[in-house]
């Protein structure tokens, strides 16, 4: 699934195509990727928007219009946005697309039909729930104190405190790992037996290896639309994540692989404390 990295990336290559971009109308080819509100509503709703900014919330992407009102979209696992002629193909599995007033269309395609779609007017609640998101990986406020206070008290494994949305928002299976990795501790250590200095390292990790791999993911427009939205180029970088059985690029230790929650988790066993 698409993490921060992954999601960021979409939001920088997209956004100078879209913004001050008016939405001239909507082609709905599967009702099932609205969420809320009904189908009718939102195709009126985005109708005549003019986008004032391209943003991203952990792994939700928002555009948000000029008069307030905004539509947020999460990708799930196998989602992508493009924006691409009006009059160019269209894949198999495309299910929304807007029409551009410059000629093109920011189109969604998406597989296995799992990404979702939510539209609100000004001053609504939110109903995709980005509102219960912890804070950014970048924010000043993620902090050791921080960090401490929603998890000292947890026999949660570590790794379950790093992919809650509501503590940290953006992080997923594949950074978890590379963050744990970075910053010398085990992915099913017991958040109450981390130290103050555990802490604090995971503080400094977490926005420097998510910065990392955003910038390791840089794509050009032209890449990103012949990889349909789904290039990466992080994968060279990975230290532990999918290797487990492969040597400890640290100590040359053979990493491990267990699962936790029903998630792989591959870390050190002797790098990793």
């Amino acid at each position: 699934m698409p993490e921060l990295p992954e999601v960021e990336t979409v939001r920088r290559v997209l956004e100078p195509h879209l913004l001050k971009r008016t939405i001239a109308g909507l082609r709905i080819c599967n009702p099932q990727i609205i969420a809320a509100p009904s189908s009718d509503r939102i195709a009126a709703g985005v109708t005549g928007q003019k986008i004032a900014a391209f943003v991203r919330r952990g792994k939700f992407l928002r555009l948000l219009f000029d008069g307030g009102d905004f539509l947020t979209v999460h990708l799930r696992m196998t989602g992508s946005l493009i924006v691409q002629p009006q009059g160019a193909p269209a894949e198999k599995h495309t299910h929304l697309a807007f029409a551009l007033d410059d000629g093109n269309e920011l189109r969604y395609e998406d597989v296995r039909r799992l990404g979702k779609f939510w539209f609100a007017e000004c001053g609504e609640k939110d109903p995709s729930g980005v509102e219960k998101l912890g804070v950014e990986p970048s924010d000043a406020a993620l902090t050791a104190a921080y960090l401490c206070g929603k998890c000292r008290k947890s026999r949660k494994p570590v790794k379950s405190m790093l992919l809650d949305q509501s503590v940290v928002a953006g992080i997923g299976n594949i950074y978890s790992d590379e963050i744990l990795f970075a910053a010398g501790i085990r992915p099913d250590r017991p958040c109450d037996t981390l130290s103050d200095g555990d802490f604090e390292r995971l503080s400094a990790v977490i926005p420097e290896r998510l910065a990392f791999f955003t910038e390791k993911n840089a794509v050009s427009f032209e890449e990103y639309i012949s990889g349909r939205g789904k290039d990466y180029r992080n994968t060279p970088y990975l230290q532990v994540y999918g290797k487990g059985g492969g040597a400890c690029p640290v100590c040359a230790a053979t990493l491990q692989r267990i699962v936790l929650g029903g998630r792989s988790s591959v870390f050190c066993p002797h790098y990793q404390k």
